[in-house]
């Protein structure tokens, strides 16, 4: 198939579209294009990586003490670090949660991989910062700052029945418990609706004896969800983003994980690693019945 398709749209991070056009940039590894019925998708084989340059302010919320970083392309990310509390597995879900739902056609500012030198830091003041740059010395990840983004507030901004049940979906998908009133973990950017901050997701990995019994269980926290009042069309979601997430898309975003983040996982190989999360999340859309009907009836329950 030719990209973009007659009548599609290409959807960059930094708020330009461009129809009937590919933008002949290395910026953007992965790109959707979505009109009213139907979404394809591409991706390469890794995501960028950028070398951080300069730390420039923390972001004190989030488990990997995330902050705001320039990188030597000259932009902005929000950088999550591997020497945070949860470790890479914090950065692993960031990354597999953050490129499905990419792959549903929702918005994801762009993943980068992010190194950081063992020099860097060493001028910080903060002895806190200066600890958890040095443990965090080699790949990280980081998601492209939007600059100027709100969060957002489910009391000013109404969200249309479609995109808020596929958001919902996903997170039964991927166990995100980090989507509530509370803590939204969802920006507006340009008025529209970008999702951030995957990493409490997938939390079998935290204890992976149990993990295929995990993968068949419905996702009973769904019922704090931020956005199941507007989610009427679980239905509807599920059947789109089942056949979006086939076994092959799966895999090749597993695939990206890399292997030096795979290394303290149970005494598995990062290869054995790989194919838990492959099964996880290949049994859990299998079973996309049980997590369905489970967000249907917590939202007649609420609504």
């Amino acid at each position: 198939m030719q990209y973009p398709p007659s009548g599609f749209q290409f959807a960059r991070t930094d708020g330009y579209v461009l129809n009937g056009a590919l933008a002949k940039t290395e910026m953007y590894v992965l790109f959707v294009y979505q009109r009213q019925v139907g979404y394809v998708w591409r991706v390469d084989k890794t995501l960028r990586t950028v070398q951080v340059t300069r730390y420039v302010t923390p972001l004190r919320e989030g488990g990997s003490l995330p902050a705001i970083a320039e990188a030597d392309d000259g932009f902005l990310y929000a950088l999550k670090f591997r020497g945070a509390g949860q470790g890479p597995k914090a950065l692993i879900a960031e990354l597999i949660g953050g490129e499905i739902a990419r792959t549903l056609g929702l918005r994801v500012p762009e993943i980068v991989f992010a190194q950081l030198d063992e020099a860097f830091g060493r001028t910080e003041p903060d002895e806190e910062i200066q600890d958890l740059l040095r443990a965090s010395t080699g790949l990280n990840l980081a998601l492209h700052y939007l600059s100027g983004a709100i969060t957002f507030d489910p009391v000013v901004t109404a969200v249309d029945p479609a995109v808020a049940s596929r958001i919902v979906w996903l997170d039964c998908l991927i166990t995100n418990v980090d989507r509530t009133v509370r803590n939204t973990n969802m920006l507006m950017w340009h008025k529209e609706l970008w999702l951030i901050d995957h990493g409490a997701s997938l939390y079998f990995h935290h204890t992976w004896d149990n993990w295929r019994e995990q993968a068949a269980k419905p996702f009973m926290q769904i019922k704090e969800h931020v956005l199941l009042p507007w989610a009427s069309a679980l239905d509807e979601a599920d059947a789109l983003s089942r056949s979006l997430l086939t076994a092959e898309r799966i895999g090749a975003i597993v695939d990206l994980v890399p292997d030096e983040w795979l290394v303290d996982m149970e005494g598995l190989s990062p290869q054995e690693a790989r194919a838990v999360y492959k099964a996880f999340l290949e049994i859990r859309i299998a079973g996309s019945a049980v997590f369905v009907k489970e967000a249907q009836h917590a939202r007649s329950s609420a609504v």
